[in-house]
């Protein structure tokens, strides 16, 4: 069995991509993840960054109905096209990640969602993500927050100030042990929930928190997008760059 984690622990894993959003916020003609840096979809980047495991045994992208072709074809003649699956997402981002939880199997020991608009997530926040999850079951890297909290109430009141230091932003990849987040998804059908691991937490399950980095942005708005391909130019994660441990391919 191939490693999954520079540390050599051996295991695979399957990676999951929502790329279903319609990405209003950008006013642009395509969703975001088909929005271009360097000649390269978003999609394109952000899967990239998980090519180094060798642990990885499959990729699923779940999108939205017109663009299940294009995604299909955009991989066509890659390292990635053996493995890829591309399905149609659902309404909502839980409901696609469960359709591409459908397209792997028991061989995966571990499963990583991760935006398709984070295509600066690095090396050392996957392996320890995988790690962790590894370890305790389900994990996610999170950043602290910089800025003081507020709890609003009614009217805009704030009736308290919680202690930031407690808190953490999540980022991805949330990664799981497959058969913990298939069991997350059979018992929260009908609940309402902003990430896949909260499902894990309302099972009582530990989730984990390793460090995470400030650069793995997600890109919302315009001038997200020319941040990213900043902070990528900086990092020498373009084409033609050294991306961190190999050279990306074109």
């Amino acid at each position: 069995m191939d490693e999954c984690m520079k540390t050599g622990v051996p295991c695979t894993f399957a990676l999951i991509i929502p790329a279903a959003g319609s990405g209003t916020r950008m006013g642009a003609e395509r969703p975001k993840p088909f929005l271009e840096i360097a000649g390269k979809t978003i999609l394109e980047h952000t899967v990239s960054r998980f090519l180094p495991f060798s642990g990885l045994k499959r990729v699923v992208i779940a999108t939205s109905g017109p663009w299940v072709g294009f995604t299909s074809d955009l991989f066509k003649g890659s390292e990635v096209e053996d493995i890829l699956t591309v399905v149609e997402g659902g309404q909502e981002r839980r409901d696609s990640v469960g359709l591409a939880l459908e397209k792997t199997d028991a061989g995966h020991d571990l499963i990583a969602v991760h935006d398709a608009v984070r295509p600066l997530v690095t090396e050392t926040e996957i392996s320890d993500s995988l790690e962790m999850a590894r370890k305790h079951g389900a994990a996610l890297p999170g950043i602290e927050c910089r800025d003081t909290l507020k709890l609003v109430g009614k009217n805009g009141i704030v009736e308290k100030t919680p202690d930031r230091s407690r808190f953490r932003l999540a980022l991805t990849p949330q990664v799981f042990r497959r058969e913990l987040l298939v069991r997350a998804f059979e018992q929260s059908r009908r609940q309402s929930v902003s990430d896949d691991a909260s499902m894990v937490e309302n099972l009582g399950e530990p989730v984990m928190i390793v460090k995470g980095s400030e650069t793995n942005i997600k890109i919302t708005w315009p001038s997200d997008l020319i941040l990213a391909e900043k902070l990528m130019n900086e990092h020498g994660l373009l084409p033609g760059r050294k991306e961190i441990g190999k050279q990306i391919e074109e």
